[in-house]
């Protein structure tokens, strides 16, 4: 069985792997390994370890990418990575390349595509990269095409995949030019059924399930989130809002003591931000990290190491499991020939 040994930059805890370890064929021909990983960030590193490759530990290097040995790592077949967002995010500056610190990371990945020259490869960044700093987009991907590889690139809203979570994220799939396949972007509606509530994510976890401490929150903010009906944030609650437990700020942003909404899925779940970020569940509290982590679809099994905050922050920065192996197993049967409906992608190159 042909199995694609997968290296993977920017790793983080592991979402992107997981879900492409557990991809394979339709015709069970085709699937992935690991082979190799690297983040800079201890806690991700751990976690990561733990879930994906307890066995090897010595795979996993923790490093900043830019003192790596891309020449010396080990041979690969497929290659991952979600490289930095915080100079693409619309929440942030755009800076793009202007940003030194974040802006040319995604260098890297390239140099790893030009050495090993992996048969395919997977990257991933929020939807702000498009329009980012003075055309990065476009630089990004001709030196992606430049490497040697034909690329599909379309924002998947993850919501329409079956992850219980609106989170719009672009993904471009590189086949290397010389091999004759053709990835499409997989259809959602093989997905359409699915039940992507938030009460049914979050719903049955087990009660020995790691990660799933419920953080003690302040009684202001336990009467703030009681006048806040799920679905809503505090701005949508102004009419209702005592004036002591009102908010004054110039900038609104929507995530503010935003409750979810049980019968639809959730907003965007968010790797940091200050008081009222954290996510809120229904019945006036904070989220857990379980259930940060159910609904970015990892399995319960699945234990993040570190404290609090560490563990929150990875969670927000993965790739959900899910929407992974949708694509890398639509990648899979691209390799394999065997058709999927698919759709066209909805950014043109």
């Amino acid at each position: 069985m042909p199995v694609f040994r997968l290296g993977e930059l920017f790793s983080g805890p592991g979402g992107l792997a997981y879900g492409a370890i557990q991809s394979l064929s339709r015709d069970g021909q085709f699937s992935v390994e690991h082979a190799w990983s690297s983040d800079y960030d201890a806690d991700s590193c751990a976690t990561y370890t733990h879930n994906i490759c307890p066995d090897t530990p010595e795979s996993v290097i923790c490093q900043d990418v830019r003192t790596l040995d891309i020449e010396a790592l080990q041979p690969i077949d497929a290659f991952a990575y979600g490289f930095p967002c915080n100079s693409f995010s619309n929440v942030g500056e755009h800076k793009g390349f202007a940003n030194e610190k974040f802006g040319q990371l995604y260098w890297f990945g390239i140099k790893v595509l030009r050495r090993f020259r992996p048969q395919w490869f997977i990257a991933e960044n929020v939807s702000g990269i498009k329009s980012a700093g003075n055309n990065d987009f476009q630089i990004i991907l001709n030196d992606m095409r430049e490497s040697g590889y034909r690329l599909t690139v379309h924002q998947y809203h993850a919501e329409d995949y079956g992850v219980p979570q609106r989170r719009h994220r672009v993904i471009i799939v590189g086949i290397r030019e010389d091999l004759d396949v053709t990835f499409h972007v997989p259809d959602p509606i093989d997905f359409r059924d699915a039940d992507i509530s938030s009460q049914t994510a979050l719903h049955n976890i087990p009660h020995d399930a790691p990660n799933n401490e419920v953080r003690k929150i302040s009684e202001k903010i336990v009467e703030r989130l009681s006048y806040i009906r799920p679905g809503q944030n505090i701005w949508q609650a102004d009419d209702v809002m005592p004036e002591h437990l009102k908010i004054r700020t110039k900038t609104k942003i929507s995530q503010i003591y935003r409750k979810l909404d049980p019968s639809k899925p959730s907003y965007t779940i968010t790797a940091a931000g200050g008081g009222g970020t954290f996510g809120y569940h229904w019945t006036n509290r904070e989220l857990t990290n379980r259930e940060r982590a159910r609904i970015q679809t990892f399995p319960d099994h699945y234990r993040f190491m570190g404290k609090y905050s560490s563990v929150r922050k990875q969670i927000g920065m993965a790739v959900p499991c899910r929407l992974s192996q949708v694509v890398v197993t639509a990648i899979l049967n691209s390799f394999a020939g065997i058709p999927y409906n698919y759709i066209e992608p909805n950014i043109t190159l």
